[in-house]
């Protein structure tokens, strides 16, 4: 299984982004998708994520700014980022819970990263 995440950039404060992440391979099927990111000198942060491809939820500091969504057929899961600001700047994570067998155990995917700059 691999993760390609894409859409990254240079914007400056107020713009939009949208952040793609789409799931390769073969046999496998996903469950939660989701959208972490690491800003310089700072922890890992959950942004959002999709659960089993049915909901969906955002943390608080992102809420009304950015929304999750994902399409089960394309194994994509996408991060609309409106109204960014320069605390958004940071290398931007997607992930995927996957189950290589049915009824097996579940693994964590993580694909490389994408650059997000929030310019002011």
């Amino acid at each position: 299984v691999q993760l390609q995440a894409s859409g990254g950039g240079l914007v400056q404060v107020g713009g939009s982004l949208r952040l793609s992440c789409a799931a390769s391979g073969s046999g496998f099927s996903i469950n939660n998708m989701g959208w972490y990111r690491q800003a310089p000198g700072k922890q890992r942060e959950l942004v959002g994520r999709t659960i089993s491809g049915r909901s969906t939820n955002v943390e608080d500091f992102v809420k009304g700014r950015f929304t999750i969504s994902r399409d089960n057929a394309k194994n994509t899961v996408y991060l609309q980022m409106n109204s960014l600001k320069p605390e958004d700047t940071a290398v931007y994570y997607c992930n995927a819970d996957v189950n290589l067998t049915p009824g097996g155990p579940t693994f964590r995917y993580w694909g490389q990263g994408t650059q997000v700059t929030v310019s002011s």
